[in-house]
């Protein structure tokens, strides 16, 4: 069973490297009996919905640590390409690190291929705007709600960032969640899928989201470095050089435009070569990166310095959690 996880009320309506710093353990869980009741994100049949089988239904875990740190809580997009959703090592394994520090978290399973956009996109705002809309249930502050996202993740989670102002709103028509705002307090963008420019992104994750001939102003506009302006929430960003995935041009270009438009902002690149290792623990080269990131959190207030320790380092969960079920999971076609 996974320690320390509880849900809201209205969810039942609808071999590690030694780091010295790091001393507190934590037990990932084994299979999807353990997980918590999934928070359907609509209550019924989801916008664009292309059938009501469990892929048609996006929803998030809600993942409350035992004894908090902080009234700061994070919405955790795993990647996947676009086109499954790499719930277990950038999910349930971030959100369990989170709570392992004293800081809630929500991990995100929203609908991926054949579905294209807006659905992914507007999956993320939704699930945004329900934890805001009921953070008083969870115990969290509506103005200190972040999101962190990997690889296709970041891109979704980059997007909430750069396009959730008012013009980004839905028609007045909507319901009341839809009124919420979806933008992020902060950002934590892990080896990101950040344009949508065929020469130097993911070239899956261009096809899955946009199809096979975009739109050229949709490239442009969801190519998420020319969106970010002064209002951008604070970013944190990790890489590595030599990513065979997703150039590390993705994360330089989004860094550099939060720069110019000087929004606080923190990147860290590794001289190595890896995609998708999430909290990196088995990789020794890579496995320093989460104290940097706990360093900006306590710099940025997000958690206080008296934070329960961070976690050891942990070999990864499976990309998906055996005996789970939902939009993300890999299915034979």
């Amino acid at each position: 069973m996974l320690a320390g996880t509880a849900v809201s009320a209205f969810a039942a309506q609808s071999n590690p490297p030694a780091v010295p710093a790091q001393t507190a353990q934590w037990t990932p869980p084994a299979s999807a009996p353990g997980m918590p009741a999934p928070i359907f994100l609509y209550s019924g049949s989801a916008p664009g919905a292309l059938g009501n089988g469990e892929a048609d239904r996006p929803r998030m875990y809600v993942f409350l640590p035992k004894k908090r740190s902080t009234s700061a809580a994070f919405l955790v997009v795993p990647g996947g390409g676009y086109q499954h959703v790499a719930i277990g090592h950038e999910g349930i394994q971030i959100a369990l690190w989170l709570n392992a520090q004293g800081v809630p978290a929500f991990v995100l399973d929203y609908r991926v291929g054949p579905y294209r956009y807006p659905v992914e996109i507007n999956d993320g705002r939704r699930a945004m705007r329900l934890i805001r809309q009921h953070a008083d249930e969870y115990g969290i502050d509506p103005n200190r709600i972040g999101v962190w996202g990997s690889s296709a993740g970041g891109h979704l989670a980059s997007s909430l960032s750069t396009h959730c102002e008012p013009t980004d709103l839905p028609p007045a028509n909507a319901d009341a969640t839809d009124q919420v705002s979806c933008k992020p307090d902060f950002a934590v963008l892990e080896y990101p899928v950040i344009s949508m420019d065929k020469t130097k992104s993911h070239a899956g994750s261009v096809l899955n989201l946009l199809g096979p001939d975009p739109d050229p102003k949709l490239v442009h506009d969801y190519s998420n470095e020319n969106a970010v302006t002064a209002t951008t929430p604070p970013t944190f960003l990790f890489a590595t050089t030599r990513d065979p995935a997703v150039p590390i041009e993705n994360a330089l270009d989004y860094y550099r435009a939060l720069e110019r438009n000087h929004v606080p902002a923190e990147i860290h690149i590794y001289d190595y070569a890896n995609h998708g290792c999430g909290l990196c623990g088995t990789i020794i080269p890579l496995s320093t990166w989460p104290a940097l990131l706990r360093n900006w959190m306590i710099q940025h207030s997000i958690i206080p310095p008296n934070a329960p320790p961070l976690p050891l380092p942990q070999p990864n969960l499976p990309s998906w959690i055996p005996g789970l079920h939902g939009p993300g999971e890999v299915t034979e076609k």
